[in-house]
């Protein structure tokens, strides 16, 4: 099933516009479940229920009110959403471009892709090349359903990736909040160094998994077929208080973590000549299903 576009518009690049439609770029893997009444197991449904003219209330009777002062509301219709005043409410418009790691991950927000239209392929194209080779992302502002969003472009091999950005007042942690007034020595700052060196490895999604959305469907695979699920035991939190000692064990976990692999390897190596001639002795034994050929005797001479 191809991909429904949830906005389209234009992308404004300088004087040139290209014509393109908006994807969202990520799919929420979440287990989703229902609320059952406990008694009956029924499934529970909340309805939209107006208490002044006491009955529930259908989707298309909705309307959207902003709560000027209490129980005061000022009715906003759809017609209304469409007439905002905005220049770019229906334009990607990109207003600079800058060094991706001048914008700290903590203000990204959703990702979408975008596709241009059929004739708008080659400035789509000439936009993306000119980005990556410049090596630089742009930043611009886009009107989604009821909200002008701050955003940023940029190439992601060939596709190009519109992340929304969130404005500094949406931000709730303070950047340049003091550390806690500790003491820590150097010997623990060196230490503390050489564990994140240790560590140190390039980022492949591909090598980790949700271990807890897998868990969850192994329980409801267990119920569906009337099995119990046993508890796995959980990791010994371990009695080190003292930091260094902390520090220590887990820099000497590492290593041997590390050099599992290399023992297996050498271990392998080490038994393939074993192997070899395990088979060659093998191959002078005498097989299953043939039966020896009998040695015939010899004839003593005489005379």
């Amino acid at each position: 099933m191809a991909a429904r576009a949830i906005w389209s518009g234009i992308i404004t690049f300088g004087m040139v516009s290209i014509p393109v439609k908006l994807f969202s770029a990520t799919d929420n893997k979440d287990i989703s479940f229902n609320q059952l009444h406990r008694d009956c197991k029924g499934r529970v449904k909340e309805h939209r229920f107006c208490p002044t003219c006491d009955r529930k209330i259908e989707y298309d009777e909705l309307e959207k009110g902003y709560e000027y002062s209490k129980g005061q509301y000022v009715v906003l219709t759809k017609d209304d959403f469409e007439k905002l005043p905005l220049p770019n409410k229906n334009s990607i418009e990109i207003t600079s471009f800058i060094q991706s790691q001048e914008i700290d991950p903590v203000f990204y927000d959703k990702a979408y892709y975008i596709e241009p239209d059929e004739a708008a392929k080659k400035p789509f194209t000439l936009f993306m090349k000119a980005m990556t080779e410049k090596g630089m992302v742009a930043v611009a502002k886009v009107s989604i359903r009821t909200k002008e969003r701050l955003c940023c472009l940029r190439s992601y091999g060939g596709t190009l990736l519109m992340n929304t950005l969130l404005y500094p007042d949406e931000v709730r942690v303070e950047k340049n909040k003091s550390l806690p007034d500790v003491q820590i020595s150097e010997k623990e700052m060196a230490m503390a160094g050489s564990l994140i060196d240790l560590m140190a490895d390039d980022f492949e999604p591909t090598n980790y998994k949700d271990n807890y959305r897998e868990a969850l469907m192994q329980v409801i695979e267990a119920k569906l077929e009337g099995r119990e699920i046993h508890e796995s035991p959980a990791i010994p939190s371990g009695n080190v208080i003292d930091l260094m000692d902390a520090l220590q064990a887990s820099m000497e976990n590492i290593k041997a973590k590390k050099a599992a692999p290399a023992v297996a390897e050498i271990a392998d190596y080490k038994e393939e000549p074993l192997l070899q001639k395990s088979a060659a002795k093998r191959s002078d034994e005498p097989q299953m299903g043939k039966v020896p050929t009998e040695k015939k005797p010899r004839k003593r001479k005489t005379g």
